[in-house]
């Protein structure tokens, strides 16, 4: 929804594509580093044609975070777009993340008697972190590189977020070794993050990496999938 009152001036790109421009700097550059002329360059703008369609540089960041979860929602959006309380793009993202269900519930994991094969469970872990990392990986990036220089989004991210999610895939691990499901390992949250990391390279970063953005995504999902079992599997049991 456009607004006739835009200080004096007219849309001349759809707002979809200014939301995009900003997706791409703000993953790029971050939040800090990132101006406005930044994405009117990107554009092929003017500075000034930018606050047509944003009041600010954290209005800008609202608007490239919802292109990224809801990309439909920002054509529907009055313009110019009013900068959010810190707090609101929290609650933005926050909301995504509570709305995925791609990622298994560790904690539930690590409940469950140990009778189940763990090539099986550890590969159903596996398999869901990378589906949902290939598939949310534009938010997630965008996510990451800003949450460094905005303190509410990164105790969002960087404290509840990923930290719980690797403590709960550690204890998940402790709970599998105790077992005998996996073999013993020298430091567990090390263990935790070598996983999601790996995982993340292949099914995010790969993709922005000149020598590696053209492997087959089925078979680096496959891959990273045998690779880990083969790491933590007891050798009877991955042979």
């Amino acid at each position: 929804m456009y607004n006739a009152g835009m200080r004096g001036r007219k849309p001349v790109r759809p707002v979809a594509e200014v939301a995009d421009a900003a997706v791409k700097v703000f993953t790029d550059k971050g939040f800090r580093p990132a101006g406005i002329s930044d994405v009117s360059a990107a554009l092929g703008l003017s500075h000034g044609a930018v606050y047509t369609y944003v009041d600010s540089k954290q209005a800008l960041l609202y608007l490239a975070l919802l292109r990224a979860i809801r990309p439909d929602a920002v054509s529907a959006m009055t313009i110019p777009v009013t900068a959010p309380p810190a707090q609101e793009i929290v609650k933005l993202v926050e909301t995504w993340a509570a709305d995925q269900t791609g990622v298994l519930d560790f904690a539930q994991s690590r409940n469950r008697p140990a009778t189940r094969l763990a090539d099986h469970e550890l590969g159903d872990i596996i398999d869901a972190l990378y589906v949902f990392m290939e598939q949310h990986r534009h938010v997630l990036k965008l996510v990451a590189r800003c949450a460094a220089d905005l303190p509410e989004l990164a105790q969002w991210y960087f404290v509840q977020r990923r930290r719980e999610n690797l403590e709960q895939l550690g204890e998940y691990l402790r709970h599998q070794i105790r077992s005998g499901q996996l073999r013993p390992v020298p430091d567990v949250p090390a263990a935790a993050r070598f996983i999601v990391e790996t995982i993340a390279w292949f099914a995010m970063h790969r993709h922005g990496d000149p020598d590696s953005a053209n492997l087959d995504d089925t078979a680096c999902r496959r891959t990273v999938r045998h690779l880990l079992l083969a790491a933590f599997l007891p050798a009877a049991t991955g042979s």
